[in-house]
């Protein structure tokens, strides 16, 4: 009998790995084989895999109480709320699950502020190419690019798309009809391509002279990830909204919408909803990773140990044609390439380090916020070695 043929959907290109274990910055597949995770599974573990004190958390928690749904109050997701709003500029939380999902509620929350609360019929949002922001319809095509948006059509109206970091050209894309700008300060699917800080000031700028909210996809880059909290603190502005997910839940599904309190007039009873947004068990899990990280002063580690990778890449990258371009922030950094890097990703997992790639010609690195310097320089090793090997077949290909 021949292998069974997989009873799900083909939506994802799959590596040819299957994993079944992890602890800390470590994998281990159905072979037995162990790897060394610089993916965090999309940023999502960003406290290493099954990390302990979430556990013991989430352990607690499934002997109490597993769901009542939002008719009633959950004291975990009030800690949580009051964590993420006492540690950023923000007010008020709504609680989902993923990222999509909190982006999609950061949409609706800046029409129905437009049209309920300012009285206006405001309904555009600017957004930029490049961007990533989900995959739900009105996510989707509020993302800058053209690949998640075939076959999909008719697409929702009122997105925007308008260049990144090119500062002269912003305002031309305002409209009467413009309500908000939403913006990724790092384009992670896009290709670790960090917003420059006149840019950042110029949307501000924009978005005073006109009345517009500012919105900040945090999903890939919140939650120390880019050696801040938030990846906004490092630029010095306020967010009127930003969104969360990935590691808010340490694996477990989490996602949340944090905004100021002049748009809580917006979300009266009844605006919008969610079923398993805030339950116990995934409010358990994220005050307990938002414990670990504020106590253990993981933005900082994350700072530290980013800035430790890429000095090691420069070093070790010095002189190889075949790479274009170091860049990122924290612990989300690419490798630019003068070729695609599909081949170099799979000789990086076949030595047992696991990335990603950012776009077809970015090799992107994903750490957990606990790796160590050893593994640091494990991995650099590694991405050297078969970087090395890609320029080397270069030359020979050149010389024939």
């Amino acid at each position: 009998m021949g292998e069974q043929q997989s009873a799900l959907f083909p939506t994802y290109a799959r590596f040819p790995i299957t994993m079944v274990k992890g602890e800390g910055s470590r994998l281990w597949d159905d072979q037995g084989n162990e790897y060394l995770d610089f993916m965090a599974g999309l940023a999502v573990t960003g406290l290493g895999h099954a990390p302990k004190r979430v556990k013991e958390r989430l352990v607690a928690q499934l002997d109490e109480l597993w769901h009542t749904s939002n008719l009633f109050s959950t004291p975990q997701a009030e800690k949580v709320a009051q964590l993420l709003t006492a540690n950023s500029c923000g007010d008020a939380v709504f609680f989902c699950n993923s990222g999509a999902d909190a982006n999609e509620a950061a949409i609706k929350l800046a029409r129905r502020y437009n049209q309920k609360v300012l009285g206006n019929d405001r309904y555009e949002i600017i957004t930029f190419k490049q961007s990533f922001h989900g995959r739900t319809l009105a996510t989707l095509t509020a993302t800058g690019q053209d690949k998640v948006k075939e076959g999909y059509l008719p697409l929702p109206q009122g997105f925007i798309h308008a260049p990144y970091n090119d500062v002269a050209a912003l305002e031309s894309y305002i409209t009467d009809k413009t309500c908000a700008i939403m913006l990724e300060l790092v384009q992670a699917e896009g290709g670790i391509i960090v917003a420059d800080p006149d840019f950042v000031q110029e949307i501000t700028r924009l978005c005073e002279k006109y009345n517009l909210l500012l919105i900040i996809d945090e999903v890939q880059t919140g939650l120390c990830r880019t050696g801040k909290l938030f990846a906004y603190q490092h630029y010095g502005i306020e967010p009127d909204i930003f969104t969360l997910a990935k590691a808010l839940g340490s694996g477990f599904p989490v996602g949340a919408m944090v905004g100021k309190s002049k748009l809580i007039p917006a979300f009266t009873p009844g605006s919008h909803a969610t079923t398993f947004g805030g339950t116990p068990i995934a409010m358990s899990a994220a005050l307990a990773t938002l414990e670990v990280m504020l106590a253990d002063h993981l933005a900082d580690e994350a700072a530290r140990k980013g800035k430790l990778l890429v000095d090691k890449l420069e070093k070790a990258l010095a002189g190889n044609a075949f790479v274009k371009e170091i860049r990122g922030t924290g612990l989300i950094i690419g490798i630019e390439c003068v070729e695609p890097t599909a081949d170099a990703i799979a000789a990086i997992h076949a030595k047992r380090l696991l990335v990603v790639p950012a776009g077809p010609m970015v090799i992107r690195l994903l750490p957990s916020l606990i790796v160590t310097d050893e593994e640091i320089d494990k991995a650099v090793e590694i991405i050297a070695g078969v970087l090395a090997e890609k320029e080397a077949e270069r030359k020979q290909t050149a010389a024939k």
